[in-house]
């Protein structure tokens, strides 16, 4: 049977959406996609903007995995007072303003902070380092492994556990060998979705980490700080955004068709 064809009607407004998404991006492609690429790629500029984003992502990434994986067991598997409110407040920095993030992050972990006096007398100092801005990516972009570890946890069948511990697994045996590589997918979409969050980071990074070259100047404040003075840096950077925000969505959607 073939499929009817939609009415003509809706397809003016939606292909006017299509039009306002993507001419942007068309746009900046040509203009960061020229003869000038490569050479202004190779700056030291744009190189250590991308050093900085490229490592302190990483260890977003890493902080991530060690951190919210037991968090989002323990909330698929079990059931506690206050679990509904724990739940939510963990889902607030998906909400939050990003600027509102770093005013807390800076009242509790600058100088005049609530923890700045303390760390300082161990000798830690966060604020405007590029320890603050892991600090920063990781509070607004750990929600989202949250989320999807969740619903993957929750998609294990129960008796899959049970039958495993039925035949001597112990708790570790069965999350490493039955719970972890059945959740894989969705722990998968939701690293790739908070990189993409924790590289696309702005409002809590300048405002706890600064932007110094070298040190806490990330891919996007290495944008809003050229165009004030030379724009190929911004375009070029802006580019390569929109070329890794690409291949992470395709990651995404490979991610969710192998889940389903």
């Amino acid at each position: 049977m073939p499929t009817p064809r939609p009415p003509a009607l809706p397809l003016l407004p939606g292909a006017a959406l299509v039009l306002f998404l993507l001419l942007p991006v068309l746009v900046i492609l040509t203009r960061g996609l020229t003869a000038d690429f490569w050479p202004t790629l190779g700056s030291a500029a744009v190189q250590d903007a991308l050093r900085v984003s490229l490592l302190t992502t990483g260890a977003t990434l890493l902080l991530t995995v060690l951190l919210v994986t037991p968090v989002a067991w323990v909330l698929a598997r079990f059931t506690f007072p206050g679990k509904a409110v724990l739940d939510t407040l963990l889902d607030l920095p998906v909400v939050l303003p990003p600027v509102v993030a770093g005013v807390g992050l800076l009242l509790t972990f600058g100088r005049g902070g609530l923890l700045g006096p303390p760390l300082e007398l161990a000798g830690i100092r966060l604020a405007f380092s590029p320890a603050a801005v892991v600090l920063a990516q990781l509070f607004v972009a750990a929600p989202f492994y949250l989320r999807a570890a969740k619903a993957g946890f929750l998609a294990v069948p129960p008796d899959v556990e049970d039958a495993a511990r039925t035949d001597g697994a112990g708790r570790w045996a069965v999350f490493r060998l039955v719970t972890w590589p059945l959740a894989f997918p969705f722990l998968l979409e939701g690293l790739v979705l908070t990189w993409a969050r924790a590289l696309g980071e702005f409002g809590a990074t300048i405002l706890f980490a600064g932007s110094l070259q070298g040190q806490t100047r990330t891919v996007t404040l290495a944008i809003y700080a050229a165009l004030e003075s030379d724009l190929a840096p911004a375009l070029v950077l802006s580019a390569v955004m929109v070329t890794v925000a690409f291949g992470l969505l395709l990651m995404v959607r490979l991610a969710a068709g192998a889940r389903r």
